[in-house]
């Protein structure tokens, strides 16, 4: 009896019970929890897996050397652009300032004109002398007028005297008045001629007021500005000032370096030299040696080296710091170096399997390049094979790195340093 309850209970339907879902709704709910599950795991690759690379610092690879004709490098040196050319044009007189005439990065021609002086004083000093002159002209006129006088005078007494009628004495007197009228003429006309230059010097006053260019140049420093005292005795104290700007010659640059008295019996005048600007890396420009000053610095035990540059460009300016290559002639059987090579620093070398390597930096990955050294370049070193101008790689390459890795690099790092 009881197992016929329980079949009967089995067929009763339950009102309260949650109809089962059906097979349209288990898929809609698959879709939705996918829906939000997706933008979760690509968010979380985002910010965890695609930055799990190792923070690494980087440097860019310097292209050295090129073919120019010329052999391999004897010496490398450091130093700097400077003009052999360059003046600090001031006014010849103390005077104000009235108005100036140039800015910096202005290209002035000879005589051209870059700033005024008041010229009251100036003026005021020719307009006396000018009127000096006029008073001596006129004394000489007074004095040539009493003289053709004293001359006419003379002449008749010297008949008069022949024939008794007037005294010896009138006509000794009449003589000597004439004498000293010419005498007097004589220092009248000199007169004249100190007034005269005394106008000369007042008119170089009045143009000492202008301030021109001494040579044709670039217009490097302005250094004055209207209403200010300037003066060539001037040490720069208080409110003088010393100049009114400073010009450069920028066809007289030159490179000078300072190169270490046990090497400098490498260095020979008219020797080819390379050289690189700091700012511009990539552009190797033609040199040759000018001369080696014959004098060392006690201090730094170093012997300067005058060096020529061979290419006019706007990029080369004063100042500038450049590295230089000293080259040895080419021989006539030796090919042209036609694939420059580069230069990494010390620190982004690396060991594995026994080769030199360095890690090329590809978006976020890394390059394993097995690298041919050449010259050590003070902290740097000469890639002649592996690496070209312009690439990146990492510095101090932990030795969990390998071909492939994914790396992150660092914002401060050591490419924007130098």
């Amino acid at each position: 009896m009881s197992a016929s309850a329980d079949l009967l209970k089995e067929l009763r339907i339950d009102r309260n019970r949650a109809p089962e879902p059906s097979g349209r709704r288990r898929l809609l709910v698959i879709g939705l929890a996918l829906l939000f599950l997706v933008p979760l795991i690509v968010m979380g690759w985002m910010l965890f897996g695609r930055n799990a690379g190792a923070k690494v610092q980087t440097a860019t690879v310097t292209a050295i050397g090129g073919g120019n004709g010329a052999g391999a490098s004897v010496l490398d040196a450091t130093g700097y652009v400077v003009a052999r050319r360059m003046a600090t044009v001031s006014a010849k007189i103390t005077g104000k300032v009235r108005e100036v005439m140039i800015e910096e990065g202005q290209r002035v021609e000879e005589g051209q004109v870059m700033a005024t002086l008041d010229p009251i004083d100036a003026n005021a000093q020719r307009e006396l002398t000018a009127a000096q002159l006029g008073a001596a002209q006129s004394d000489t006129q007074r004095v040539q007028a009493q003289l053709k006088e004293a001359e006419v005078n003379a002449t008749r007494l010297s008949s008069l005297v022949k024939q008794q009628l007037v005294s010896k004495s009138q006509y000794d007197q009449a003589v000597a008045s004439r004498d000293s009228l010419r005498a007097q003429l004589l220092t009248a006309q000199r007169n004249v001629k100190v007034a005269s230059d005394s106008l000369r010097i007042s008119d170089l006053g009045v143009d000492n007021t202008i301030v021109r260019a001494p040579f044709s140049g670039v217009v490097t420093a302005k250094a004055a500005q209207p209403g200010e005292i300037v003066s060539p005795l001037s040490a720069g104290g208080g409110f003088t000032r010393t100049g009114i700007g400073t010009i450069v010659d920028m066809d007289s640059l030159e490179i000078e370096v300072d190169v270490g008295e046990s090497f400098i019996g490498r260095v020979q005048p008219k020797m080819p030299v390379e050289a690189v600007l700091n700012a511009y890396p990539d552009w190797k420009i033609p040199a040759e040696v000018i001369a080696i000053i014959p004098t060392a610095d006690r201090g730094k035990a170093t012997v300067k080296v005058r060096i020529a540059i061979k290419t006019r460009d706007a990029r080369i300016v004063p100042d500038m710091g450049v590295r230089v290559s000293f080259l040895e002639a080419a021989k006539p059987d030796q090919p042209k170096q036609t694939k420059p090579s580069a230069m990494i620093p010390a620190n982004a070398l690396a060991q594995r399997d026994g080769k030199d390597v360095a890690f090329v930096v590809n978006d976020d990955k890394v390059a394993q390049t097995e690298l041919s050294l050449g010259r050590k370049l003070g902290e740097d070193r000469e890639v002649t094979a592996g690496l070209s101008g312009g690439e990146t790689v990492v510095l101090d390459p932990p030795d969990s790195l390998k071909d492939g890795s994914r790396v992150r690099v660092e914002t401060g790092d050591a490419d924007s340093s130098k």
